[in-house]
């Protein structure tokens, strides 16, 4: 198989390098494609010459380059929501043009979702792919009025979610399989609050991209997912704020040019303040006076257009959640702070007409701690991820039948996971870097798309990836007892334990006319950090590297599907089936409990996991009434049977469920545009109102249910006898929510919306866990019976936007 899809990769990649020859001399136009309004770039915008089959989309920041013979040319830009351009051309040389595209002006009532390029689901290769912009985010209902990037991203099919938080399961995969990227630093921990609120500012995002599988070649270092984030550059025409006072946050946004035309800034904050609201009814006697939660985050980017063939672009987050519990009676502390922190540098540069480069420098870390204090005893529990990258991206355009893409990139990691300290009056133990490992991570890839035939298009990519462990590190040596006896050490940047990642990606489209298309793709992929944890065990949840111990995860993932268009593209559908296949998945043996002083890697077995279904997306992009239904059949297990390592069997080597397998997922999402509201004669609300709803129903999450109990029934100790691992299923979880927004008076210079949500309109009691109390009856029969743990019962919020 391998052989067969590297011949197939390397037939492709090679004839992209053959000299291409015209009949006719050929010259190029390219340059950028920017908003009138607040000259930002514009990604994704179609650009084609009229009457002819060549064409061209705007890159990842706003860059187009479009070769056609010699001759005189219409050339026509579109952008879903802005007004089409005809810009006449004369490809006599060489033409440098950058386009300014003014919104569209829509009939009264009218919307459009403005995710994704006129056609491209049908035109491109690309399969599991969603873009969307933060306006059609922002419409939707939301927890406690905070807009959620992730919550969003849970109502499209074949992804899975939790109860209220922000993880994403993605086609089967686990939490840590996805890529999480804000202006290409990877994010750790994308949420707030335990994952209820995600970690992203949707006043400071412009707009995102998930890839459910078949992600480009560029992307690598996760099995599931990529979710690409990002940030807006900040306007540079003229000076703005927008904010939002809600129930439990607020948000302050102030953008402008730091020179017009070349340079511009946007720094986005946003803070809980229950913590605050609630201090002052908090008796200065109350043992409880200095607990209390809240999270902040601060996001800010800056960008500078040197010339026409230069700009820098600038970028940061920081995010800290911060838990506290103070008790003056007895003087007990408990804290538990964490969060992210990351910051890219970015150059653009333009070699020529044909080649594109971006270099970006990136800093991501993860920090988390839990601290105990109690009089003269300290004990502090941490768990923390920093990378150092470099990376280094190319777009070349040989010609309008190929856009090749090729590049590298480095990664310095550090994992201390598990980290310890302790101190009992005067003694000390500092062993926070006791697991400390340092790691390297390289990847160079090469992709193109190109056209066989006006109805074949092929994307054919190949990554090449390497991991390693490298010194400083003191290995431990065990004897057969288990028992550290001796270390081996390892100098800074020695080699401990290297390993390497052939990753090919293909895809293919087939058109069938101008409306529906048959496509097909392959990838795979390796994953060499890992994040495992214990259910109910929050501390024990972290990020490791590979290492000898633990081995690299590798995937691959099958597509097909069709997609079409309807009634000039304002109904969109597609089917896609897939499977993917997992090894060396990561799991705790079922023996372990968690000891601080147990080295984690001896904790860990390895297995398979198998994932199959079919996603339907039916959507909606224009007129009054918007949205999109999504359907997925899936089914996603897991096997754990190694016979070589000690407790390497899980469920007695038989496959069970994946705790998130889900059968039947179902989302329904509606938006609804009206100029006013009015009964009969009456004007209940003079000026426009969005309506808003989302419904969503999937089958119940598996859990390992107790059947049986046993112990010394004269000294009242029992112990739990658990099933088969994942037997049982929760009840189905279903829920509405809806959303009105109630637009104020605009003028040029302030406008403000009132936004009235619901969560859980119907009050639907979805189970978060189910736990097992036992009690032993008067006629000495011992009882126990299955505790819903319900956290989110119906929640009304309301928000008061603003901008100016």
């Amino acid at each position: 198989m391998y052989r067969l899809i590297g011949i197939v990769l390397f037939f492709f990649l090679g004839i992209l390098f053959q000299p291409v020859v015209f009949a006719q001399t050929s010259y190029t136009v390219s340059g950028y494609v920017k908003e009138a309004k607040s000259g930002e770039v514009m990604v994704g915008t179609a650009l084609f010459l009229e009457n002819t089959e060549y064409g061209i989309y705007t890159n990842d920041y706003g860059f187009f380059s479009l070769s056609a013979p010699q001759g005189e040319y219409v050339l026509i830009i579109e952008n879903l929501g802005y007004k089409t351009q005809k810009i006449p051309v004369s490809l006599t040389k060489d033409v440098s043009l950058n386009v300014k595209m003014e919104t569209e002006d829509l009939t009264e009532g009218e919307v459009l979702i403005t995710d994704q390029r006129r056609d491209e689901n049908v035109k491109s290769t690309e399969m599991g792919k969603v873009e969307m912009n933060i306006e059609t985010v922002k419409k939707l209902p939301v927890l406690l009025g905070e807009v959620d990037i992730m919550k969003t991203i849970q109502l499209l099919p074949g992804v899975q979610a939790a109860e209220g938080t922000t993880g994403l399961y993605v086609r089967g995969g686990g939490p840590d399989q996805n890529l999480i990227l804000l202006d290409e630093a990877p994010v750790y921990n994308p949420g707030h609050l335990l994952g209820f609120f995600s970690v992203f500012n949707g006043d400071a995002v412009k707009d995102f991209t998930l890839y459910k599988g078949n992600m480009p070649a560029q992307y690598g270092g996760r099995l599931a997912s990529v979710v690409d984030v990002s940030m807006r550059d900040g306007n540079n025409q003229s000076f703005h704020g927008k904010g939002g006072v809600g129930l439990i946050a607020s948000r302050f946004t102030l953008e402008g040019p730091i020179a017009k035309d070349k340079a511009s800034f946007i720094i986005s904050g946003r803070r809980t303040y229950a913590d605050a609201l609630a201090q002052p009814f908090v008796k200065s006697t109350s043992p409880f006076k200095g607990s209390g939660y809240y999270f902040y985050d601060l996001t800010a980017k800056a960008n500078y257009i040197i010339s026409n063939k230069d700009r820098i672009l600038i970028s940061g987050y920081l995010g800290r959640d911060i838990f506290s519990f103070n008790s003056k009676e007895t003087g007990f502390k408990f804290s538990t702070p964490w969060g992210n922190t990351t910051a890219t540098v970015r150059w653009n540069h333009l070699f020529n007409d044909k080649l594109f480069m971006n270099t970006t420098l990136i800093f991501s870390d993860y920090d988390f701690k839990s601290n105990i204090e109690f009089r003269s005893f300290k004990f502090r529990l941490s768990s923390h991820v920093r990378d150092y990258n470099a990376k280094w991206n190319f777009d070349y355009y040989p010609n309008t039948r190929h856009r090749i893409k090729f590049g590298a990139n480095a990664i310095h990691h550090t994992f201390d996971p598990n980290g310890l300290y302790i101190q009992i009056d005067t003694l000390e133990i500092n062993r926070t870097d006791r697991f400390r490992k340092y790691n390297m991570e390289y990847a160079v890839y090469v992709q193109d798309e190109f056209d066989i035939t006006d109805k074949l298009r092929v994307n054919a990519g190949l990554r090449l990836s390497a991991f390693q462990h490298i010194g400083p590190y003191k290995k431990p040596i065990y004897n057969i007892d288990g028992e550290a006896k001796d270390t081996v050490t390892y100098n800074s940047f020695q080699n401990v334990i290297a390993y390497a990642g052939f990753e090919p990606r293909i895809s293919v489209r087939y058109a069938i006319n101008t409306q529906s298309s048959i496509k097909a793709s392959f990838n795979e992929n390796s994953q060499y950090v890992h994040m495992v944890s214990v259910n109910g065990s929050f501390p024990s949840d972290f990020w490791v590297p590979s290492s000898e111990t633990i081995r690299p995860q590798r995937g691959e993932q099958y597509s097909i599907g069709y997609f079409q268009n309807l009634n000039k593209n304002m109904y969109e559908i597609s089917v896609e089936l897939f499977y993917r296949k997992m090894r060396n998945q990561v799991e705790y043996n079922e023996n372990y409990t968690f000891d601080i002083r147990s080295d984690y890697e001896r904790e860990f077995v390895y297995g398979l996991g198998q994932s199959y279904g079919m996603e339907l997306f039916l959507q909606k992009t224009k007129g009054r009434l918007t949205g999109w239904l999504g359907y997925t059949l899936a089914r996603t297990f897991r096997v754990f049977n190694d016979s070589t390592r000690p407790f390497g069997i899980l469920n007695g080597g038989d496959p069970f469920p994946y705790t998130y397998d889900r059968r039947h997922n179902v989302s329904f999402v509606a938006t609804y545009e009206m100029e006013k509201i009015q009964i009969g004669g009456l004007k209940i609300y003079p000026r426009p109102v969005t309506l808003s709803g989302v419904f969503v129903y999937g089958t119940g999450n598996a859990f390992t249910p107790p059947t049986s109990y046993a112990g010394l029934l004269s000294l009242v100790q029992f112990y739990t006898v658990f099933g088969d691992r994942n037997s049982a299923r929760m009840q189905d979880y279903h829920r509405a929510d809806i959303s009105m927004t109630l637009h104020g008076k605009t003028n040029k210079k302030f406008r403000s919306n009132w936004v009235i949500s619901v969560y859980n309109a119907y009050n639907r009691f979805n189970p978060y866990f189910y736990y097992f109390p036992q009690d032993l009856s008067p006629s000495g029969v011992l009882e126990t019976k299955a505790m819903k743990v319900v956290v989110f019962p119906v929640i009304p919020s309301i928000t008061w936007d603003f901008e100016f």
